[in-house]
């Protein structure tokens, strides 16, 4: 199966969704923060771990879906790429804005502010 052609985007266009990216991995670090509290108060921290690594996973693929359904790229863990046809605008939670580019190349370590 063919996929499909990558949506691009203009910074403009990043910058209006992105808000809801950044509510969406807010309320998806703050579910895997409640997790870790839950397992450091734990009684039985070696039994409750496999059942919490599982609602982990399960909170990075949901986030994964809900990112990749607004049409963005998820690069890593609370990381999100904008392609803009010429690279992708980078955003890692928890910076403020939306305020990172890098070219297709360079990747992360690539990022250059946009002025």
């Amino acid at each position: 199966m063919r996929k499909p052609a990558a949506r691009h985007w203009s910074y403009d266009e990043a910058l209006s969704t992105f808000p809801v990216i950044r509510d969406l991995t807010e309320s998806a670090v703050r579910q895997v923060e409640a997790l870790a509290h839950e397992l450091r108060s734990s009684d039985e921290p070696a039994e409750r771990k496999l059942e919490l690594d599982a609602a982990h996973r399960e909170i990075v693929e949901q986030w994964t879906n809900e990112v990749q359904s607004v049409g963005c790229e998820v690069k890593g863990l609370w990381l999100v790429d904008w392609d803009s046809g010429d690279g992708y605008y980078c955003w890692k939670y928890p910076e403020s804005s939306l305020a990172h580019f890098h070219a297709y190349e360079d990747g992360f370590a690539g990022r250059v502010p946009i002025n």
